[in-house]
């Protein structure tokens, strides 16, 4: 191992920590993989372009990729959930978002909060 300091513009570097988050991977991890697949494969020459770094994201989510999107911590999304201050459903035990109904009660919609945890203003 080499150790690499880089300096990233603001906006590239929330997407490599959301994609971090999204993915599972280290941030090293995901630069290995970026450089070898889009330098080292090149051989002599530099490609230019555009690499996407993220995945799409799936419609139910979990607590940890709900906390993410909004940008809090898991265990105060889940205690809001729990109060009936978001949209979201136990499932088994665990608790399951719908990005949908996230991103509308975000936007201020009216969210469909689940009848055994009736919503608290």
């Amino acid at each position: 191992m080499k150790p690499l300091f880089v300096r990233l513009p603001a906006g590239e570097a929330e997407l490599l920590d959301e994609a971090a988050v999204a993915t599972g991977r280290s941030k090293r991890q995901l630069v290995s993989d970026a450089v070898r697949e889009h330098l080292a494969a090149t051989g002599d020459s530099l490609l230019v372009g555009h690499a996407a770094l993220r995945e799409n994201p799936g419609e139910v989510l979990t607590p940890g990729e709900a906390a993410a999107l909004l940008r809090v911590d898991e265990s105060a999304l889940k205690a809001a959930a729990g109060r009936g201050e978001l949209p979201g459903r136990q499932l088994a035990g665990e608790w399951r978002f719908s990005r949908e109904a996230l991103l509308a009660w975000l936007g201020g919609a009216d969210a469909v909060v689940p009848p055994s945890a009736p919503a608290r203003r």
